[in-house]
């Protein structure tokens, strides 16, 4: 129920005994008092195994893992018929994301006993985190074998709660939100579910009260505020993100993690220092081979560096549909194949795009990037649509430009002499002396070489 204050009250009209110290030493974690609660921990007895347990217990929802499984490892040494230490020590791996050992413990322990809810839960977990929603829906349900009254999961809170996870969210607003104060996990889940689907705002009023304690707060926080920080072009929340993104991965607990790997990375990418980005990116890309969000972010980065193949090859690995539509994708996947010597395929992306401000910046973008990288052909189109939009000098020096270099490849037999006539009939579109001159001297040579201009 959650009365700490209550349970304490009631808890010191019982007399002294180890039992009431070691609920008095929880209670005092519950409610903070780390003063009270030192005062119980010294009392706790080595030689005791339910005065280690307690402490172990202790330790786990401080956060504090790997004490919490030596301590069960010793007790495990000691009292090899505790068989449910394996589900304990199970929790702490799977908090140190130590999956595969989570899996072998939990395998021990369901081999020798009858299938239980929090065993069940936690392998279905595990299973998530290693395969997919599916597949760890599959180990939940094996649950409807075992004999029991009523219907297991509307009568169980954690299974309701952890099937719209499975489920990507299904049901989400009808089951996280009178959860939130029954599963901790279920407001940070709520958080996740509002960032997916865009709402934005109710995400960061949900976690602007939430003072972090484990490092998932922390990364989420941090992602709120760099989301937050994006949309509305905030330094402050950036600069948030960021504190909080190298407070997780620079923290002796985390740095050699892969989370705290990412945080790290997302820190340098906020503060664009894209060379750091690749090096923590790098150094955990073979866990993420298909993952999208992972592509994108190290496509960018090698695209930011000047590393415009090895860019392109992870930009093209991305599979969502939604994320091809974004601008940032697509200028970037422009900017390579511009970059690499695909200039067709840039202005293939550009013309399949609706007219906007992104697809006139995009238009900017190759014109200029084609004509420093001497694909004249595609510059001149770029600066011809330019300059009939907006009849800039400038686009009109472009054009003229890349319509000489296109005259200067052609006679190189470099350029298809094809590609001449069509220049010849973009840059008639302007009426400038200059243009006169540039075509009556296309159009000689042309004659002299026995081609139709």
């Amino acid at each position: 129920m959650c009365n700490y204050k209550e349970a304490r009250e009631e808890c010191n009209k019982a007399p002294e005994s180890d039992l009431k110290n070691r609920l008095m030493l929880h209670i005092a974690q519950k409610l903070s008092d780390e003063k009270t609660l030192m005062e119980y921990h010294e009392q706790l007895r080595d030689s005791s195994v339910p005065d280690q347990m307690c402490l172990a217990a202790l330790h786990y929802a401080r956060g504090h893992y790997e004490d919490a499984t030596e301590i069960y490892k010793k007790i495990q040494a000691e009292n090899k018929e505790l068989l449910a230490l394996n589900v304990y020590m199970a929790l702490c791996y799977y908090k140190l994301d130590y999956f595969d050992v989570c899996l072998d413990l939990l395998s021990q322990y369901m081999t020798m006993t009858e299938p239980s809810i929090i065993g069940a839960n936690l392998r279905a977990c595990t299973t998530f985190q290693l395969y997919n929603g599916k597949t760890a829906e599959d180990e939940l349900r094996m649950l409807e074998k075992v004999p029991h009254s009523g219907d297991l999961f509307q009568d169980n809170d954690l299974l309701r709660h952890n099937l719209v996870v499975l489920r990507n969210g299904e049901n989400a607003m009808q089951m996280f939100p009178p959860l939130v104060d029954v599963i901790p996990e279920a407001k940070l889940n709520l958080v996740i579910y509002h960032l997916k689907n865009q709402d934005i705002e109710e995400a960061f009023n949900i976690m602007k009260d939430v003072e972090p304690t484990a490092p998932k707060e922390y990364i989420l926080k941090a992602i709120v505020h760099a989301v937050v920080g994006q949309h509305a072009d905030s330094k402050e929340h950036l600069k948030v993100a960021q504190q909080l993104f190298q407070l997780v991965g620079g923290s002796s607990s985390e740095c050699d993690t892969i989370p705290g790997r990412q945080c790290m990375a997302s820190c340098f990418f906020l503060l664009k220092q894209f060379e750091d980005v690749l090096v923590y990116l790098r150094s955990i890309r073979e866990f993420f081979l298909n993952d999208d969000d992972f592509n994108w972010n190290y496509g960018i980065a090698l695209a930011a560096t000047g590393d415009y193949k090895a860019a392109e090859e992870s930009l093209q690995q991305i599979k969502s549909e939604t994320y091809k539509t974004e601008y940032t994708y697509t200028s970037w996947l422009c900017k390579c194949y511009v970059m690499n010597g695909k200039p067709s395929l840039a202005w293939d992306l550009y013309v399949n795009m609706e007219s906007s401000a992104e697809s006139l910046s995009i238009l900017s973008m190759l014109a200029n990037d084609c004509y420093r990288m001497g694909h004249f052909y595609y510059a001149v189109k770029a600066f011809d649509v330019l300059e009939r939009l907006d009849p800039d000098p400038e686009f009109f020096e472009g054009k003229r430009g890349a319509a000489v270099g296109v005259f200067q490849m052609v006679i190189a037999g470099k350029e298809q002499k094809e590609k001449l006539a069509e220049v010849i009939s973009l840059i008639t579109t302007t009426n400038n002396p200059q243009i006169d001159y540039i075509i009556k001297v296309f159009k000689k040579w042309g004659k002299e070489n026995n081609m139709d201009l």
